[in-house]
């Protein structure tokens, strides 16, 4: 039979109305059980494709959900992402997923393609600029279409988000470094515009007042995620008058890169330098130095921002309460930074 047979061609088949094929193929619980079920036996032989796009159009839903981050080749987003599938699946949902390479004009984009896609709900973490796209975001509400951002987010009103307490975390952090005897410790901070990395450098600020120790403004060296970035902000550091003794490093990979450059100087980590990133990246624990690292949970994020979603999308009246969801985070403690027998 062709690809292209119509509810017309079931219902002459069955010599029935298109009205009742109609119904039917969609659980119409006034069609009786017995003609549900032929119905969608002969459309099965008939070859018959339901017009996923027309039936969106017709009964408000999709059941497609779409989810935006920076980049997917990541493993933090790749995990949250499938938190939020498995989550979703079981609920009909299936994801589509872009990214936006923290490219403000792709970001802008993309909410704009999901919702001509007819999404039921926008899932995503924005990029490092997103004020610029404030008018794509009311877009997507104004559309009543659910929009929830994880672990990066903007204060938007009627937007909820899930995070982790990036504050503690990174007070936990400069704590456990300062426990381990370093008195000058560093920080490698990410585009502070972000709440995730403001309120990590602000962690650690809290830690060192609260321990007596002096904030220094020329320990925090803005870094990018990569290993070229930790080495680079090590060589601006080591220049100092009073070098530091530690580094708690907002991006593992910048960390990575610390640890690399000091390894070249023939500086001992832990003994003399104890370095400590955040994110629990898989190579942290696999290295024969392993890494300290402040874990973000990420399948618990991707989890948790999924049943936000369905709390909101199956809501029957017209108000959705705006929800904050924040996660603990858990610093795993190893061998980069524990100068006592690990």
């Amino acid at each position: 039979m062709s690809e292209k047979t119509t509810i017309y061609d079931i219902a002459k088949r069955l010599n029935i109305t298109a009205a009742t094929v109609s119904r039917a193929l969609n659980n119409s619980p006034k069609i009786k059980k017995s003609t549900r079920e032929l119905v969608k036996e002969t459309a099965n032989l008939m070859n018959y494709k339901q017009n996923k796009l027309a039936l969106a159009l017709k009964s408000g839903r999709s059941n497609n959900v779409g989810i935006i981050v920076p980049r997917v080749d990541n493993n933090f987003f790749g995990t949250v992402i499938r938190g939020i599938e498995e989550e979703l699946y079981p609920h009909g949902y299936h994801v589509i997923i872009s990214q936006t390479h923290d490219d403000p004009k792709r970001e802008n984009e993309n909410l704009y393609a999901l919702i001509d896609a007819q999404v039921d709900g926008i899932l995503m973490s924005v990029t490092d600029v997103s004020d610029q796209n404030y008018d794509a975001f009311l877009n997507v509400l104004q559309k009543n279409v659910p929009l929830i951002f994880f672990d990066r987010t903007r204060h938007i009103d009627g937007v909820s988000s899930v995070t982790i307490n990036d504050f503690k975390g990174g007070y936990l952090t400069t704590k456990h470094l300062i426990h381990e005897g370093c008195k000058h410790i560093a920080h490698f901070s990410r585009d502070q515009s972000l709440d995730i990395f403001k309120n990590r450098f602000l962690g650690y600020k809290q830690a060192l007042l609260d321990s007596g120790i002096p904030f220094k403004e020329e320990y925090v060296i803005p870094i990018k995620s990569s290993v070229e970035s930790g080495k680079e902000a090590i060589d601006i550091l080591l220049q100092l008058e009073t070098p530091p003794d530690a580094i708690f490093s907002s991006s593992d990979f910048a960390a990575l890169g610390a640890i690399q450059e000091l390894k070249e100087r023939n500086i001992s980590i832990p003994n003399d330098f104890c370095v400590a990133g955040f994110s629990n990246e898989p190579f942290t624990k696999f290295m024969e130095l392993s890494i300290t690292s402040v874990d973000q949970s990420p399948l618990e994020m991707g989890r948790m921002t999924a049943r936000v979603f369905l709390e909101q999308v199956d809501k029957t009246d017209a108000i959705k309460i705006e929800k904050k969801v924040v996660l603990a985070p858990e610093l795993h403690i190893r061998k980069s930074s524990t100068r006592t027998t690990f």
